[in-house]
């Protein structure tokens, strides 16, 4: 832009006002959200900052490209399991249920040479379906510790008839994983029509067709559905376990 302000400029600019009206927002109905958002936005600022300073080592580099997945299965295990601190081992339980179904998911790609067996490649396919699956194993989780304390006497009512806990508490656990794919099952519904994903994106502004894009954009939006409901399911049944207790007993994390 010439004589004027870069455009770079301008997109920082633009990425701090956004954050400011969040942030204003937040502050003004008193939602108790200023602090995490102040914290996301600069986390995610200073993430992008060494990640695109190092991307494209990682990207030449494979030992280094493993270790980059090994992290971001890290910090997604972190992250959801911060929201569910209440369990005991919380985080443990999460790094299971976000690594195994993505990296899976990522191994088999690779295998059926759905995508190059390469850095460039496996990288960004193994972030969008690590953050599928994060996402997940939150949503679903939270809402199954809301559950339990919620519907604490349909609970206890099923234990008095003579179910056993497992049995008891599947109704819980089916509701909170349909709660958990919520987001993704829309997001796969409406591809297209109210959202351009990323890859898509991507792939067009690379160089790609349309066609090719959006045949690489349906298999990773399926992937990603197959993952998150695994990712799921294994967090709910990996968060119950800490809460039967010897005798059929139920207890609620954090009591």
């Amino acid at each position: 832009m010439g004589g004027g302000v870069s455009r770079d400029a301008l997109q920082v600019v633009a990425a701090g006002g956004f954050a400011a009206i969040a942030l204003t927002a937040a502050s003004t109905l008193r939602l108790g959200l200023s602090r995490e958002i102040a914290w996301a936005a600069a986390r995610a600022a200073a993430q992008l900052a060494v990640v695109g300073a190092l991307i494209t080592l990682v990207f030449e580099v494979e030992p280094l490209a493993i270790a980059f997945v090994a992290a971001m299965v890290l910090t997604a295990a972190l992250t959801s399991g911060g929201r569910l601190r209440v369990v005991p081992g919380a985080r443990r339980r999460v790094a299971v249920a976000i690594g195994l179904p993505a990296l899976t998911a990522v191994g088999l790609l690779l295998l059926i040479g759905a995508f190059a067996a390469t850095p460039r490649a496996a990288v960004p396919t193994a972030g969008i379906l690590i953050g599928g699956a994060m996402t997940a194993a939150t949503i679903t989780g939270r809402r199954l510790l809301e559950a339990l304390e919620d519907q604490e006497g349909e609970i206890e009512a099923r234990l008095s008839l003579g179910d056993d806990a497992q049995t008891a508490l599947r109704p819980i656990l089916r509701r909170a994983v349909t709660t958990g794919l919520v987001p993704v099952i829309d997001q796969t519904r409406s591809v297209g029509l109210v959202t351009l994903p990323g890859t898509f994106v991507g792939l067009v502004l690379g160089g790609a067709s349309p066609a090719a894009a959006a045949r690489v954009q349906l298999l990773v939006l399926l992937a990603l559905l197959a993952v998150e409901l695994f990712s799921a399911l294994i967090v709910g049944r990996l968060l119950l376990q800490t809460v039967i207790a010897p005798g059929e007993r139920i207890v609620v994390p954090g009591r």
